[in-house]
């Protein structure tokens, strides 16, 4: 498995994960490969450090960085795992807030956004589904646009 660096034309920074590197060049060049925050599929990747495997050359060492991770933890209030649930939750929270303020327009978000902006429609919050090239096209507008990826948004608040 292949952990690679990408970016992607918006100068968004991202992991992707292939069986290899040949598998990588062709998904990308396939267009298969998409940044999660904006969809573009004009990716790059960037320099990455090789990771070592030192067995247990440094198994020690490892011990004591985790023990002494653990006391920092406790300091702060609580496991590194439990703390990520705290933040995914937080933000699950934040994100139905989100959703249940705007109305879904679905695939006229753009359409809508418009005629929104040039006082054609009722001013409203909305939230819609949008192409990476229909989001430009509303910035350049100075239209304001907050892309959210799919996958942050849970399925049962759509439907």
């Amino acid at each position: 498995m292949k952990v690679l660096d990408l970016q992607c034309s918006q100068g968004h920074r991202f992991e992707g994960w292939f069986a290899s590197v040949d598998d990588f060049e062709s998904q990308l060049s396939r267009k298969l490969v998409e940044c999660p925050m904006c969809a573009a599929t004009e990716v790059s990747r960037l320099p990455s450090a090789p990771r070592l495997n030192l067995s247990g050359a440094t198994n020690a060492q490892n011990d004591a960085a985790r023990r002494a991770a653990g006391s920092r933890d406790e300091e702060r209030g609580g496991s590194v795992p439990e703390r990520i649930r705290e933040i995914e939750a937080q933000a699950m929270h934040a994100l139905r807030e989100v959703l249940g303020k705007t109305e879904n327009v679905g695939e006229r978000f753009a359409e809508e956004a418009r005629r929104i902006h040039y006082n054609e429609a009722p001013a409203r919050n909305i939230r819609g589904v949008a192409t990476p090239e229909d989001a430009r096209s509303l910035v350049e507008e100075g239209i304001d646009v907050l892309p959210v990826p799919g996958a942050w948004v849970p399925k049962e608040t759509l439907q």
